[in-house]
């Protein structure tokens, strides 16, 4: 399945969550969308559709396709450690998305595709790779001839969020991951336990 490009809000409408931030949409309209949406006699979930809702809200909020995922699922399920924590704490660790927490880009899908595009190094070496898993230690920056681009100065000066398991220097315009982070550390509404349930059928 090709990545999802269609209307936000109906799947944050989907899901009666702003996945991919504040919607307006959501706001005025917190019910599924279509012609049902209203109705007050929608049929109960079953386990497996609950279980089935979460992993797809996981997918979409982070952008991953579903191969990404299940291969992500996997290699967290060979780790030491609780297997939903470790998804989570590997999902956060993709470049694409430290690139948004950092605050270089204001969502997902701009950070991934600053990385595609070229305008991310790692430990110094340009790397285009969005699904690219950093390692405790490992230095972010933005590259040189790429610092001056609009779309990432007012980024960085408006949408900087500071979290534990990243430092950030905007002056150097660089920072750092310091660390996979707690599951308590990570803001998303995601039961990972659904998730792990769901692929042990």
């Amino acid at each position: 399945m090709a990545r999802y490009t269609g209307p936000k809000s109906r799947i944050a409408r989907k899901f009666k969550e702003p996945i991919f931030g504040p919607d307006k949409v959501l706001e005025k309209k917190n019910y599924p969308p279509g012609q049902h949406g209203l109705s007050k006699k929608r049929m109960k979930q079953s386990e497996y559709a609950v279980q089935l809702q979460e992993k797809q809200k996981a997918k979409y909020t982070y952008g991953i396709l579903e191969k990404q995922f299940a291969n992500t699922f996997e290699r967290a399920s060979r780790a030491h450690g609780v297997t939903g924590e470790v998804l989570i704490q590997l999902i956060e660790s993709r470049l694409d998305n430290v690139v948004y927490r950092l605050g270089i880009s204001p969502k997902r899908s701009g950070a991934r595709q600053l990385v595609s595009h070229r305008h991310i190094t790692v430990n110094g070496k340009v790397v285009n790779v969005p699904s690219y898993h950093l390692k405790s230690g490992d230095k972010i920056a933005i590259r040189e001839k790429s610092k001056s681009l609009e779309i990432i100065t007012r980024s960085l000066s408006s949408n900087y969020n500071a979290f534990p398991w990243l430092e950030w220097n905007n002056d150097t315009m660089s920072g750092s991951f310091i660390s996979a982070p707690e599951r308590s550390q990570v803001p998303e509404n995601i039961k990972e336990q659904l998730i792990v349930e769901l692929y042990s059928r």
